[in-house]
């Protein structure tokens, strides 16, 4: 009776450790690819599943957005320019089953195959065109990843390229064109003011040299405004027929002058 329940005991331990090996609780986010005797069975999960004991071999795979960080690539541009450029890369497991199958290690193969072609597409691309058109090299970097992970069960979902280190000598020559640049701005939003202040005041003269009057006017004013400051020195406007007629006088004095003079020394 007592080998008998020893026995029992012996067999319900026992019958417990199986049934505790064999349970499995698998979360939302990963599948478990059972495999038994080596041959894919199913592919189970999420919640609570069952292994036979020594028979059956389950896989993880988690289903949630990966990133991967592509580390820092040099990189000879199609103008022969050496640059540094790294990225990041974000994919996901769509099918559990070919990211075992078809590939040993799916992160180590789409990390490898990330940077060869991130030295490919720049390679074959210009140093402004790597710079102003970003985002078309990480669309087509995309493109190429996803189109040859599909066999491995990943979708790679977005690539951006992180950063990109220029030359010491790349960088001084790049600061000195946009400073330049923005000197020529300068000097021609410098000139289309002064081409449009000349538009205006060529305006003016021409409603002035029709309304003599609107020039005595603005003297007036001119007049007001300096007398409305506090300053010390007082600017009367004189009227330009003044200044004319004054002129043409002193020039035909001038004149009489030299032809009496010239009278006399004939005579």
């Amino acid at each position: 009776m007592t080998g008998n329940s020893l026995f029992f005991a012996v067999l319900l331990v026992t019958v417990v450790i199986v049934v505790l090996n064999s349970v499995r609780i698998i979360r939302e986010y990963d599948r478990a690819v059972v495999f038994r005797l080596g041959r894919v069975l199913d592919i189970k999960g999420p919640g609570l599943i069952l292994l036979w004991p020594m028979i059956d071999r389950m896989v993880k795979i988690t289903l949630r957005l990966m990133t991967l960080d592509v580390p820092q690539q040099d990189v000879i541009t199609k103008d022969n320019i050496t640059i540094k450029i790294s990225a990041v890369v974000y994919f996901k497991v769509v099918d559990p089953q070919k990211s075992v199958i078809q590939v040993n290690n799916y992160t180590y193969a789409i990390s490898q195959f990330a940077q060869t072609t991130l030295r490919s597409v720049c390679g074959q691309a210009e140093l402004d065109k790597i710079l102003s058109e970003r985002e078309k090299l990480n669309i087509e970097i995309q493109e190429i990843l996803d189109k040859h992970s599909d066999a491995w069960g990943v979708k790679v979902t977005i690539v951006e390229i992180k950063q990109i280190d220029l030359p010491q000598d790349m960088q001084r020559a790049m600061a000195r064109q946009a400073e330049a640049e923005r000197d020529r701005r300068a000097k021609v939003i410098n000139a289309e003011g002064e081409l449009q202040a000349a538009e205006k005041l060529r305006k003016a003269a021409q409603i002035i040299s029709e309304y003599p009057q609107a020039l005595q006017l603005r003297y007036l004013q001119t007049l007001n405004e300096i007398s409305s400051k506090n300053n010390v020195t007082t600017i009367l406007p004189i009227p330009l027929d003044m200044i004319r007629e004054i002129g043409s006088g002193a020039a035909k004095n001038i004149s009489d002058e030299i032809n009496n003079s010239s009278k006399d020394t004939k005579a």
